[in-house]
């Protein structure tokens, strides 16, 4: 007796992921390359940062957040949608960046005025 697998069309498959552009102008690397490759980026990057206290800013985790955070969200996995989760869930391939990771970019810090230096005068003049 002969079993006849059923042959499955390409079309049938899962949608590409919809990805939303970066807001720079360019990646740091070709785009091909940075699908093969950035997972081997990101872990030499770790490792020069945390074994040998090198930080360079080119293959950063963080500043790949800064760019693909998502408008919608703000975030590069919060959604399935958005920039990380969308490739990720494609591919079936689990996310752990994010365990210790922030998925959005960091807010900018308030800048607070410095205190005139004359503030001091002031203080001394109404004693």
């Amino acid at each position: 007796m002969i079993f006849a697998a059923p042959v499955l069309e390409a079309s049938a498959g899962v949608d590409l992921p919809k990805i939303e552009k970066g807001k720079g102008e360019k990646c740091v690397e070709e785009t091909q390359f940075m699908r093969r490759n950035h997972m081997e980026l990101l872990k030499h990057h770790r490792d020069e940062t945390m074994r040998k206290g090198i930080r360079t800013t080119k293959h950063s985790l963080k500043k790949c957040v800064e760019c693909h955070a998502s408008e919608k969200t703000g975030s590069v996995a919060a959604s399935k949608d958005d920039f990380c989760a969308s490739c990720h869930r494609y591919a079936s391939v689990k996310l752990d960046c994010w365990d210790c990771h922030a998925t959005k970019p960091m807010k900018k810090p308030i800048q607070v005025a410095q205190p005139s230096p004359r503030m001091d005068l002031a203080k001394e003049s109404v004693k």
